[in-house]
């Protein structure tokens, strides 16, 4: 990933997820009152429409629901990062996750696959997958 990419800017809701992500600790949100799992952070329940809420760690594990191999860069900063891949994971909580997958093995829908981290910089860690072994 390039030093010159877009980045996020963190709401008051999102902001532990990405303090998490610096600590290489990927966090979920629990809700306070029904306690279904959430991601990606938002400040309502979808299920029950509480704002009550915690932060829970995932395991990082889960397995790939879908999977494209991205040719076209629509941002130029992302352009010698080409071709790439960006999966839909299932993790072992309940929720889906959308991230990058390094690999150089083929890719099958339902293969295992656990999160790792990177930091392009001090301030900024992002979420990818990886192939767990032995899942090929």
């Amino acid at each position: 990933m390039q030093n010159d990419v877009p980045l996020p800017t963190p709401s008051p809701d999102s902001e532990p997820y990405w303090k998490g992500l610096r600590e290489h600790r990927l966090l979920l949100q629990k809700c306070g009152h029904c306690g279904k799992l959430r991601h990606y952070p938002r400040p309502v329940c979808d299920a029950c429409f509480s704002m009550s809420f915690e932060w829970i760690e995932a395991s990082g594990r889960g397995t790939i629901h879908s999977w494209t191999q991205t040719h076209h860069a629509f941002l130029f900063a992302f352009r010698s990062d080409l071709p790439y891949f960006l999966v839909t994971v299932d993790l072992e909580e309940g929720v889906r996750m959308l991230a990058r997958l390094q690999t150089e093995s083929a890719i099958k829908i339902g293969a295992p696959v656990e999160c790792r981290f990177e930091a392009p910089n001090a301030e900024w860690t992002f979420p990818f997958f990886v192939l767990r072994e032995g899942s090929l």
